[in-house]
């Protein structure tokens, strides 16, 4: 088999394991959804990118004597539906790239190439690329996987949307952050975090 350097080498149309995307030496980012390949959106902005380390910092203040790991894209997590035991490379067909994590079994979840299952809480900073993946594509996926607060960041509008799952493992808008709110997540509510300084970014409007 060919090595395989660039995207037009593969079939959009097929399904690949997260084995085949290991072998992949190709320059552009990619996730795996259900075996079909989902191209990212270019490197993110500044703003994108401010927003994120304003809510890394956080993070890793809070985390720092704690047994959760926290950890920022490019990261690889690999997901199925919580009902099955841990699989294989070969039978993995979900391989995301979340903007930030955060894994408090790292003992049994986390190895050299990533994260193998769902994170405790995952946080997505909206752009105008990837804004359909996330809202619609990964909010199922995060659910059906078992990721338990799943945030949604909207850099426009500068909201944040707190989803948890529910008693029925299906996800409940909690909360919506904005202006002079302190955002609190329900799995670790000492963590408040003030949304005016998430949003600080040198970027202009």
């Amino acid at each position: 088999m060919s090595k395989i350097i660039h995207l037009d080498q593969l079939d959009l149309n097929q399904s690949y394991s997260y084995a085949d995307y290991l072998t992949w030496q190709i320059k552009e980012a990619v996730e795996l959804i259900k075996g079909k390949i989902m191209v990212m959106s270019p490197a993110p902005n500044v703003r994108h990118q401010d927003i994120s380390s304003n809510l890394m910092r956080y993070l890793l203040v809070y985390f720092k004597h704690k047994k959760c790991r926290v950890y920022a894209a490019p990261f690889d997590v690999r997901l199925y539906d919580r009902k099955k035991s841990i699989l294989k490379n070969q039978e993995i067909q979900t391989v995301v790239q979340p903007d930030l994590c955060v894994i408090c079994q790292p003992e049994e979840k986390l190895d050299k190439q990533g994260c193998n299952g769902a994170p405790d809480w995952i946080i997505e900073i909206l752009s105008k690329g990837n804004s359909k993946r996330e809202i619609h594509i990964k909010y199922e996926l995060y659910q059906e996987s078992g990721v338990t607060e799943y945030w949604l960041v909207f850099p426009e509008h500068q909201t944040i949307h707190q989803f948890v799952l529910n008693a029925q493992q299906k996800y409940e808008l909690k909360q919506m952050y904005a202006n002079d709110d302190m955002a609190v997540p329900h799995l670790f509510p000492e963590l408040e975090m003030s949304v005016n300084e998430i949003f600080d970014t040198w970027a202009d409007d």
